[in-house]
């Protein structure tokens, strides 16, 4: 395939609010979310100060965020739903706002095509699941009809996409940090408690909060908060540095069960490739892109057909707009302009 044909994934420069340092900032803060500052300017060449003070500037402007959330690789811990909702005529942004309200709903997205909005909802067990999606979504006035997916698996998440601003060695050095940041935590907790649940509502708001900070707003200890931090992120919480969304669109597609691991890891590592769901329905992969223009809804699907003959795209949406994400609200730019702090689902 030419250029022409595909123009590719989604690099920096689409983000145009962003100049050469914004874009260098997240893209550390990708690779190593709660990275000091002293850190992330010495790889950048830059004043620590000046670097602190550009990323106040976007998280203030709701450019760019850090948020942690549960992990969601263990099914006995998270059943992940992917929900697609009908909604009567004219009333969908209304529903999404409602939905949004919900803790157990991270992400919720306007979409044109067979549905009008697709959620995320994580709840503890699979009757939880049916239970959540029937009491939540069926009160909500305006809902005509919805279909639930079970998601069985999650080959890849939005916290693995990378601007492409770093180099090798800087990203390396990033990289380094964060894993030794890792290696430092003590064991895992034994159970969920109350202050695990309450650093995860916190750094759900503001995944780069002080230690001083969480102790103070958690009425724990700085040593206790510094030891359950480590061990939290080490082993139940994920980090990611998250941008003001660009044009993406959702894709439903099927493949045989015996090529289904293979074909969902090769989508795993497009760098268009935001997620990459594996559920139990009518399609078995449900894969959500980041696109440069509407010709590229097409032009994308044409390219991993080639790549992927097996795999088969029986439906797509374009995503009219992401109201919620990862707990976030946004605007109809992308830009964060609240938060729902996230809950755990064993809590």
């Amino acid at each position: 395939m030419s250029v022409q044909d595909y123009a590719g994934p989604v690099s920096g420069r689409e983000f145009g609010d962003l100049d050469e340092l914004d874009r260098g900032v997240v893209h550390a803060l990708q690779i190593h979310p709660r990275a000091p500052w002293t850190l992330i300017g010495e790889v950048l060449g830059v004043d620590p100060v000046t670097v602190a003070r550009r990323w106040h500037r976007l998280e203030a402007a709701g450019l760019a965020w850090v948020t942690a959330y549960p992990r969601l690789t263990d099914a006995r811990i998270v059943v992940t739903g992917l929900v697609e909702v009908d909604t009567e005529p004219g009333v969908a942004e209304d529903v999404a706002r409602a939905l949004a309200e919900d803790p157990a709903v991270p992400n919720i997205k306007l979409t044109a095509g067979g549905r009008d909005i697709v959620a995320a909802v994580q709840t503890r067990s699979l009757d939880e699941l049916s239970r959540l999606t029937g009491h939540l979504f069926q009160r909500t006035l305006g809902v005509r009809a919805t279909r639930t997916h079970v998601s069985t698996g999650l080959p890849t998440d939005g916290s693995r996409w990378r601007l492409r601003s770093l180099d090798a060695v800087q990203s390396a050095r990033l990289a380094e940090a964060a894993t030794v940041s890792c290696r430092t935590a003590s064991a895992e907790p034994t159970r969920w408690d109350a202050l695990d649940a309450r650093l995860l509502e916190l750094l759900s708001m503001d995944g780069r909060m002080s230690l001083r900070d969480l102790s103070a707003a958690s009425d724990a200890s700085l040593s206790t908060v510094r030891r359950r931090t480590q061990s939290l992120l080490a082993s139940r919480l994920m980090l990611r540095c998250d941008l003001a969304r660009p044009l993406s669109a959702m894709y439903f597609a099927s493949v045989p069960g015996q090529h289904l691991e293979e074909t969902s890891q090769v989508l795993a590592g497009l760098r268009e490739v935001r997620s990459c769901a594996i559920t139990a329905g009518p399609h078995n992969l449900v894969v959500d892109v980041w696109l440069r223009t509407l010709h590229d809804v097409h032009a994308f699907e044409a390219h991993v057909s080639r790549r992927l003959p097996r795999l088969t795209v029986t439906d797509r949406s374009v995503v009219l707009r992401t109201v919620k994400h990862m707990g976030r609200l946004l605007d109809r730019d992308g830009h964060s302009v609240g938060v729902v702090p996230l809950r755990h689902p064993e809590d």
